[in-house]
């Protein structure tokens, strides 16, 4: 325990910086809105051109758990409005809304509006999504619980009402640029149309209403036609759950005065081609009357552009990288795009900005270096984004000026913390797998290690401070256990983003066989080669995914793992993962039972008998991810299989923690815990 004693520095001082949440730019490029976090005091800040010098528009003045999620600016950039509260990384949705502050009053998701000149923020009622009419009067938003449109004045003068009636939950609500209509996705659920919400005295329109699945409804900048996202409908023969189909899909552009609609561009028929996950295809129309789009049909998602009126698409970012975010410059010339590409060494495990001009040519740089970027909010003469480096925290830049630096806590220890380094190891069927290192100089000659397991699974860790709030956290712990004396290795294993789409989709990964485990046995193994590290004292942490393979780890190999912490992980696959048995009790389905028995045997509660080595559990109860029941499951089993372990519940808690002080509390057991197995 010496060495938790003898830190540079708290856990709490590494995790006090002011964390970015969401970037937005409105009112045509002239401004940007964001929202920070500190010691889980969540803040929106608002800044107008030229100088962009942010102000503070309201805190939460406490770490009350309440997220503050789409925000959007007025055209007129008198107001911005945005949704408090809710749960907007849920697998699912379910009431009552998060509660983790304990509080006995109810909480609610709501729409909220506040001046840019100051005031008080206003309530328009329990919602989501809120969308600006162009004109600046009036907000349309997704009602909640029962997914209707409704509508209320944007000052707040009122609360909101309903604005139209339509049998489906709706969505991805979109004004037309002149604002005389809405476009919306209207869910059917084993179907879904795109429509037309025109007033009170014209009836619904639908736009080549089918038996397949259409959302991301986006108007053309002349408002006369919406290209839209077209997947098949639910149905048809029960696909085999054992092999990965690709998902087919198409780009339609439907012309708003008939609602007919034809089909422009349309995926290919291998995996490659499947509809893009994390990010989706981020469908925006571009000048020329052009449509620009994310596909991966080159193992890669690049940018790719095509006619509204058909033809071949045309690549717009050639390469050997992921673009994630896009965003579109104000006069629809250039798209700005943040991708893991660029000419520093270690760029792969990095994000940087990009411009491209919507006529093509060659994209150009417009960040760079051993920094990270992310979240382009493209501005009338440039973007803002944030900017995070290995040691030093988040700041909101635009065109390179830091616009809050001041706001970086004096107490940061920057100084203090490592640069992690990228390494790269064999897994032992012979791909390549890249991991970032973390070790500070001096201590003992042969050091205990730690390996930490991201979750999602399609996430990265960077060289960096992350994009994600989730990560940010274990970044941060990663660089306090290397403070006391602990070389941790990230693994970015396969079924991760940034390496390819065949890199993310693996053969017998997940439920059919757990390939990526293979991933975290050839780190451990690449530790115990390293000469300072003392092999007879490894453990491994993660968390959801990550939890998942910490659990396999410490089943499987307690000969290498000699403590583990899981935090809100899976452990029988068979019980958790129901996305693909939606019709596993159909007469005709050929393989239900083969796949739930490899979904088993690729889970930890199968290998409880070769597991002997300690393990801390921890999750919220209110998880909407991985249901509870999978930690009081493996308590039980544990009990009962004499493995020590300890556990840790915080009541009414999400999976992706709501609160700072749950990401304190937890982040410091786990150090703790370690320091117990592996400090003599």
């Amino acid at each position: 325990m010496y060495l938790l004693l003898g830190a540079l520095f708290s856990l709490s001082q590494v995790l006090s910086f002011p964390m970015p949440l969401a970037l937005v730019s409105g009112q045509k490029g002239h401004s940007i809105a964001y929202v920070l976090d500190e010691r889980g005091v969540r803040s929106l800040w608002y800044a107008q051109a030229p100088d962009f010098a942010p102000h503070e528009l309201w805190n939460s003045g406490s770490d009350d758990g309440q997220e503050l999620t789409d925000l959007a600016i007025s055209n007129d950039g008198k107001y911005v409005v945005y949704v408090r509260g809710g749960s907007h990384d849920a697998n699912w949705v379910k009431h009552p809304w998060p509660n983790p502050g304990l509080s006995p009053a109810e909480q609610h998701m709501s729409v909220m509006t506040v001046s840019t000149a100051g005031g008080t923020p206003k309530s328009l009622g329990d919602g989501d999504v809120p969308v600006i009419s162009p004109n600046s009067a009036t907000i349309a938003f997704v009602h909640d619980p029962d997914g209707a449109v409704w509508s209320a004045p944007i000052d707040g003068s009122a609360t909101g009402t309903l604005l139209f009636f339509d049998r489906a939950p709706d969505s991805e609500l979109q004004y037309s640029p002149d604002g005389a209509a809405l476009a919306f996705a209207s869910n059917r659920d084993d179907h879904a149309f795109i429509g037309i919400y025109r007033g009170q005295n014209t009836p619904l329109q639908f736009l080549a209403p089918s038996t397949s699945q259409d959302f991301s409804p986006r108007w053309s900048p002349d408002g006369t036609r919406v290209a839209f996202i077209r997947i098949p409908g639910a149905g048809g023969p029960p696909p085999n759950l054992l092999q990965e189909l690709p998902q087919p899909w198409a780009i339609w552009v439907a012309t708003v005065a008939d609602a007919r609609g034809r089909e422009v561009w349309h995926s290919g028929s291998a995996s490659r081609d499947s509809l893009p996950g994390i990010n989706g295809p981020q469908l925006n129309w571009v000048k020329g009357g052009n449509i620009v789009f994310i596909s991966e049909q080159s193992n890669w998602p690049l940018l790719y552009e095509v006619s509204a009126d058909g033809g071949a698409a045309r690549l717009l970012t050639p390469g050997t990288f992921m673009v994630e975010d896009t965003s579109i410059s104000p006069d629809l010339a250039s798209i700005y795009y943040s991708a893991n590409s660029g000419t520093t060494p270690g760029d792969i495990a990095r994000r940087h900005i990009f411009r491209v001009s919507a006529a093509g040519g060659a994209s150009s740089a417009f960040t760079s270096g051993a920094d990270s970027q992310w979240w382009p909010a493209a501005t009338a003469d440039g973007a803002a984004y944030v900017n995070a480096g290995s040691r030093e925290p988040f700041t909101i830049a635009y065109d390179g000026r830091k616009l809050n630096a001041d706001q970086i806590p004096s107490g940061f220890p920057a100084a203090d913390l490592v640069t992690p380094k990228l390494v790269s190891f064999q897994a032992s069927d012979g791909l390549n797998i890249q991991g970032t290192i973390f070790n500070a100089a001096g201590g003992a000659a042969k050091k205990p290690a730690v390996i930490f397991v991201h979750g999602g699974p399609s996430r990265q860790m960077l060289l960096t401070w992350h994009y994600f709030d989730y990560y940010d956290y274990g970044y941060g712990t990663n660089q306090y256990l290397a403070s006391l004396g602990y070389v941790v290795l990230s693994v970015n294993y396969r079924l991760g983003i940034a390496y390819g789409h065949d890199f993310q989709y693996p053969a017998h990964a997940g439920p059919l066989g757990a390939s990526e485990y293979k991933d975290v046995l050839a780190a451990a193994k690449y530790l115990q080669r390293d000469p300072q590290v003392d092999s007879t004292r490894i453990g491994i942490y993660g968390g959801s995914y990550g939890g998942y393979l910490t659990a396999m780890a410490l089943a499987k190999n307690s000969n290498i793992f000699k403590v583990g912490v899981d935090t809100h992980g899976v452990h029988d696959m068979s019980m958790w993962d129901f996305s693909s048995l939606s019709q596993v009790k159909r007469y005709q389905h050929p393989n239900a039972q083969a796949y739930l028995r490899e979904a088993w045997l690729s889970s930890p509660d199968a290998y409880i008998s070769t597991w002997k080595s300690p393990v801390l559990l921890m999750q919220g109860d209110d998880d909407r991810n991985v249901e509870f029941q999978q930690m009081v499951d493996l308590v039980q089993r544990l009990r009962i299989a004499h493995v020590p372990y300890e556990e840790k519940v915080i009541p009414n808690e999400i999976h992706g923690f709501l609160r700072w002080q749950s990401w304190l509390d937890v982040d410091q057991a786990a150090a703790a815990y370690f320091g117990r197995y592996l400090k003599p």
